[in-house]
């Protein structure tokens, strides 16, 4: 389980790579965590490696990386229904061959209650990986937090509202006008348990 530390830096790791292309320094790692101690910033990527979040390269200025493997960390649930809060239960599974990662992009997986998004193909039980960011384009899957908690729904920007829609043409579920939004990360495939 990372902490909300090494998960932060492991998000400014990532933002790093797709702002600038390649690795943060160990002081640019320093100066996010607001010290000047190299040692404080070394430690920290020495448990990412550990719990290997990262790779580094010995002897290189900007020789961290994401870790190159086809593994996530089931962090909890999300709802695909009404938002819920996600709870925090990690374990580490092996993907597909058919879903790729990126080695510029940090994963998680969640598991899914309800079935607000079965239209999708998405249904109760289904483990979902999500690319971890921070942003969402119109159309895109993303787990959100709202005021109510996470949920997994549609990303829309109609005229200056964002709007979270399900996918169920058969239930009961209505669009969600959020007043506070967070977008966490973006869908990019599931495992089906049988």
């Amino acid at each position: 389980m990372l902490s909300n530390k090494q998960r932060s830096i492991l998000e400014f790791i990532q933002r790093y790579f797709d702002d600038n292309g390649d690795a943060p320094t160990l002081r640019e790692i320093a100066s996010f965590l607001g010290t000047k101690n190299l040692s404080t910033a070394q430690y920290h990527v020495e448990q990412l490696k550990k719990s290997g979040f990262l790779q580094k390269s010995p002897n290189v200025s900007r020789g961290v990386s994401l870790s190159d493997r086809n593994t996530v960390s089931v962090l909890g649930y999300i709802a695909a229904g009404k938002p819920i809060e996600p709870i925090e239960n990690p374990e580490v599974i092996d993907l597909p061959s058919s879903i790729k990662l990126k080695n510029n992009h940090s994963y998680y997986a969640l598991i899914v209650k309800g079935d607000s998004m079965v239209d999708m193909g998405i249904v109760d039980g289904d483990t979902v990986i999500i690319q971890n960011q921070f942003t969402a384009e119109n159309g895109d899957t993303v787990v959100a937090i709202t005021e109510d908690g996470a949920t997994l729904k549609i990303f829309k920007r109609i005229k200056n509202k964002v709007v979270l829609e399900p996918r169920n043409s058969i239930g009961n579920y209505s669009t969600i006008i959020p007043k506070r939004i967070e977008i966490r990360g973006k869908f990019i495939g599931l495992i089906r348990q049988n």
